[in-house]
């Protein structure tokens, strides 16, 4: 009994080891991708480039994960997963030095684009992989501690490398992040069990069936709107804290900090929210989403009570990641890694396309009616939700 037990200690112990590798490389990732953020300016002016085309370095990795991660997917089927993510690892890394290297523009977009076609994949496969580490009743709590590593890349991460590229350039920063990146590779070298190649490489004919499923379809469009929702109003943060509110312009990153600080706790409770009760979970946290953007409008031009309900509006906006993502996973669970892939594809257009949105409601009929028009997204990913749900169990 007492060796059944040790060795159980011992297994829980590993699993917890090889989760954590994955949330550090999905900190790396995420810590490339926002950083980028903090250094226009700086990259804007070395390449002498103006501050709207360093901005499409952004564009164009938002891009290229919607689009790579679908592609490397297909083109990495027969590779076991373990072998996968080493080698995703590896294009990371590789395209973190090049960015690096970098001297001018056209090398550098080259390069975010070949770092990009690395995340949408390692959050697809990792997301499987994870799952595959813990016990079924705690599969969406796996999938939050992996995403925790984007989390914190954005409390910890980003300011961080916006110090070390302020202080010693941007090429310094890349550096940074292709150090993680290769702390993150052997990590998941080392510790991230094998399994036989039958088991997990992708059979890709199957992975392509799974979206003849009108259930995965709508778990998708979830993501698109239910995220979607949140980055209508995100992309527009600091414009409303100065032009709205009246903060002052060196009182917002405070802001974003706390708003970060509600991302990552708002993350792990929705994965424990999703453990327990997946589908109701993401239909009230989807809901209290929709009504903080709604009381945001109405609080933005108060100080105070904008403070507490951008640190409630972090907090459920990624409460329902977890939840997406595992829905994906179960709608999608004979074939789960294309379908959890481009989930994260979904995701990333909806950043995109939410701020598209947002835009034109500024253009349109002003700043202030951001909150309303993301609200709106939101509501349409609340609908899609029940309506699935509403499905699934009119089936049983």
């Amino acid at each position: 009994m007492t060796s059944s037990v040790h060795y159980a200690v011992k297994k829980e112990r590993s699993a917890s080891w090889a989760l954590f590798s994955l949330t550090l490389g999905a900190f790396a990732i995420g810590m490339t991708e926002f950083v980028i953020m903090g250094l226009l300016t700086n990259i804007a002016d070395d390449l002498q480039v103006s501050i709207s085309s360093a901005g499409q370095l952004i564009t164009g990795y938002a891009l290229g994960v919607a689009a790579g991660g679908p592609i490397m997917t297909v083109l990495t089927y027969r590779m076991p997963r373990k072998q996968l993510l080493c080698a995703l690892m590896v294009i990371f890394i590789a395209g973190n030095v090049l960015a690096a290297l970098s001297s001018n523009y056209t090398i550098l977009m080259i390069a975010r684009i070949v770092t990009s076609f690395a995340h949408g994949t390692f959050f697809g496969i990792g997301s499987v992989v994870a799952t595959g580490l813990v016990k079924p009743e705690k599969r969406a709590s796996a999938i939050a501690m992996m995403m925790a590593g984007l989390t914190i890349a954005n409390i910890l991460g980003v300011p961080f490398g916006t110090f070390i590229g302020q202080q010693f350039g941007w090429s310094a920063t890349f550096w940074v992040v292709a150090a993680f990146g290769t702390v993150a590779f052997l990590g998941v070298a080392l510790l991230v069990p094998s399994v036989s190649s039958s088991d997990s490489q992708l059979n890709l004919g199957r992975e392509f069936h799974a979206f003849r499923k009108p259930q995965v379809m709508l778990a998708l469009a979830m993501s698109i709107f239910g995220f979607g929702g949140v980055f209508t109003a995100f992309t527009y943060i600091a414009p409303i804290l100065q032009d709205i509110t009246g903060f002052r312009e060196d009182q917002i990153p405070y802001i974003l900090l706390l708003f970060g600080v509600g991302v990552t706790l708002g993350n792990l409770l929705g994965g424990k929210l999703a453990d327990r009760r997946l589908m109701p979970s993401l239909m009230v946290c989807l809901a209290l989403l929709t009504a903080i953007l709604i009381v945001f409008y109405f609080t933005d031009h108060l100080k105070a009570a904008t403070v507490v309900t951008i640190f409630l509006w972090g907090t459920f906006s990624f409460a329902i990641v977890p939840g997406l993502q595992m829905r994906v996973l179960d709608m999608a669970k004979d074939a789960p890694s294309l379908a959890s892939t481009v989930n994260h594809s979904a995701l990333n257009l909806s950043n995109a396309g939410g701020a598209f949105l947002g835009g034109l409601t500024v253009s349109g009929i002003g700043l202030q009616y951001v909150p309303l028009a993301a609200a709106i997204i939101a509501v349409i990913g609340l609908l899609i939700t029940i309506t699935s749900y509403t499905m699934e169990r009119l089936t049983k």
